[in-house]
C-alpha cells in the first residue's frame, strides 16, 4: 500500500497550504515549521526523490531562488535534507528557502 504525498497533495490543491507561487512544474508554499522567519518550500509538482531532484534541478531551482530574493532581500539559504539522519520528512523532492534574519554560523 502506498502512503499519500502530502507534498503531491499541495500541488493537486488537496491539501491546504499558503502557494506563494505555482506554475505547469513548481509550486512554492510556506513550510509549516517555523524555525526562522521565512521559510519556504520549493517544489516541483512530479513525485521525484532528493537524489532526482538535485541531479536536474530544473526550475525549482530557478523559482527559488526568485523566491529567495523577493521575501529574502538581505540574503537567504537553500538547502536539501537527504535521509533520516539530516531529518528528510518528505520522500516527494524540495528545496528550503530560509531567511528573513541573520543566518549565523550556527544557524
Amino acid at each position: 500500500m502506498r502512503h499519500a504525498c502530502v507534498f503531491c497533495e499541495i500541488a493537486a490543491h488537496r491539501e491546504p497550504a499558503e502557494i506563494l507561487y505555482e506554475d505547469d512544474e513548481v509550486i512554492v508554499f510556506r513550510n509549516r515549521l517555523k524555525w526562522v522567519p521565512v521559510m519556504l518550500l520549493s517544489v516541483p509538482k512530479k513525485h521525484i526523490s532528493q537524489t532526482e531532484l538535485w541531479s536536474n534541478m530544473g526550475r525549482v531551482g530557478e523559482i527559488a531562488v526568485r523566491m529567495g530574493r523577493e521575501y529574502c532581500p538581505d540574503g537567504f539559504r537553500l538547502l536539501s535534507n537527504f535521509g533520516f539522519d539530516a531529518m528528510q520528512s518528505q520522500q516527494h523532492g524540495h528545496v528550503h528557502v530560509i531567511g528573513g534574519t541573520f543566518l549565523g554560523e550556527y544557524a
